[in-house]
């Protein structure tokens, strides 16, 4: 790790009085920069979900999943993008329209009955991405506009295997309709039994 052992703080005056000052012993050549990313353009994205959680929503009366995507390929490879659904809301148009957005990401990834959004996880997804213009003295960012699925029942392009595995690729078909074994027939028809 590029922190090393913090030593005491150290107190220095400034126009506003005493400051207490930390010593970091930080080595920034040892650490690749943060820079800023620009918007993603639009157009469709394979990506999987790679994190999700319920929070609070800011008014603290509801709660909405989020859900971090990873883009698999291409200019974006490697970028996070966030989708957050209203599941829980005062305002039922919300709530409606999150339940349709996690009905359609489910249809695309397979996973028709969701009992924790952990299922979704690692499964390669298309998403089809807009850009929202920003306000309030926010940048414009990415807004997830849809779901399809990442490829066909056989697994996909070459691709898709790569980056994901074939595992992955294998979860996101739609399994096959198990085949009930037939029952074994019995010596003598039920209903020609003699009763005990």
């Amino acid at each position: 790790m590029q922190w090393q052992k913090c030593s005491r703080s150290k107190s220095t005056t400034n126009l506003k009085g005493t400051t207490k000052m930390a010593s970091l012993n930080f080595n920034a050549e040892a650490v690749e920069p943060l820079t800023a990313y620009d918007v993603l353009p639009k157009g469709e994205y394979l990506s999987m979900a790679v994190a999700s959680e319920m929070k609070k929503t800011k008014s603290g009366t509801g709660e909405y999943l989020q859900i971090t995507f990873e883009v698999l390929e291409g200019e974006g490879k490697g970028r996070k993008l966030f989708e957050r659904l209203n599941i829980r809301n005062q305002n039922k148009q919300a709530e409606e329209i999150a339940n349709r957005q996690l009905s359609a990401l489910c249809h695309a990834t397979g996973v028709m009955l969701l009992s924790d959004s952990e299922q979704l996880h690692n499964i390669p997804v298309v998403l089809d991405v807009g850009i929202e213009e920003g306000r309030d003295g926010y940048e414009p960012q990415n807004r997830i506009k849809g779901y399809s699925a990442a490829g066909a029942a056989a697994g996909g392009s070459p691709v898709h295997r790569q980056a994901v595995g074939q595992a992955a690729i294998e979860r996101a078909a739609p399994a096959a309709p198990a085949v009930a074994a037939a029952p074994k027939a019995a010596a003598k028809p039920v209903w020609k039994k003699a009763a005990a």
